[in-house]
């Protein structure tokens, strides 16, 4: 059995943690596989938006498979890798489609790290998140210690860093964590559609407003500002009325049909 699914459905493909009976825990294999699967779709230029997804009802990843790890622990050594080829996590930061993490269950330290890799978070009413690092004895290589409190504000990022309990899906849509929280029959599909409205969008220029976002996000906020400066400067000199003008009306057009 693969323990990665993937399908395509046009531009948007859908990745799929495949180990439902172990709480798609992130084995060595695993990782590597799913690291495989998204430098291939950051490659392929046919893919505009990817739903991140686990199998089953009860995680989206348990995170580290501790009992892997039990048994050897120099597995950590390859899951703190900066590189692509070994590091799921920043596979899916290297992507330059956006990544959204549809998070049906659990989403447990490593898997939490998982989730935050991603663009854009929609959780079902079961799913959970919990960051177990300081109860388990194993630093975060991942980036959650930074990433997290750049979320949700940094008290509440030690509230759940230090103790360790779980942050449930309202809960998380209250603190700024997740964009939205569906039913879980609803997740997927719901994850899908706004993957299609962002495939719907010029690829080249999402995936340049993307880059930028992260890229001024990591900056102090006046570096960012002349960031952005720059880039847009340099990007629209190049832009021509008659494409402006044709895709206001194409934006205008969408306007009428969403109201």
């Amino acid at each position: 059995m693969s323990l990665i699914r993937l399908e395509r459905h046009d531009a948007v493909a859908t990745v799929t943690l495949n180990r439902p009976d172990a709480m798609n825990a992130l084995s060595r294999a695993l990782r590597a596989e799913l690291a495989a699967v998204m430098r291939r779709l950051a490659a392929d230029d046919g893919v505009r938006a990817i739903v991140l997804t686990g199998a089953g009802e009860r995680a989206f990843t348990a995170g580290l498979d501790l009992k892997e790890l039990g048994a050897d622990t120099s597995n950590l050594g390859a899951a703190n890798a900066t590189d692509a080829d070994e590091n799921p996590v920043k596979a899916i930061e290297l992507c330059p489609q956006p990544v959204i993490g549809a998070i049906n269950g659990v989403a447990i330290t490593g898997g939490f790290e998982l989730a935050l890799a991603c663009d854009i978070l929609i959780a079902s009413t079961a799913a959970r998140f919990a960051d177990t690092h300081a109860r388990v004895g194993v630093m975060p290589g991942w980036g959650l210690s930074q990433k997290l409190s750049r979320l949700i504000g940094i008290g509440r990022a030690k509230e759940l860093s230090l103790t360790g309990n779980f942050l449930g899906a309202e809960a998380a849509r209250d603190w700024g964590l997740v964009n939205r929280v569906v039913a879980p029959e609803e997740l997927v599909s719901a994850a899908q559609a706004l993957a299609r409205d962002i495939a719907s969008a010029d690829p080249a220029m999402v995936r340049r407003y993307k880059r930028l976002i992260d890229d001024g996000y990591a900056l102090p906020f006046g570096d960012a500002m002349a960031l952005e400066q720059a880039r847009s400067s340099a990007a629209n000199r190049a832009v021509r009325a008659e494409e402006v003008e044709a895709r206001r009306m194409a934006v205008m057009q969408r306007g009428r049909a969403n109201i």
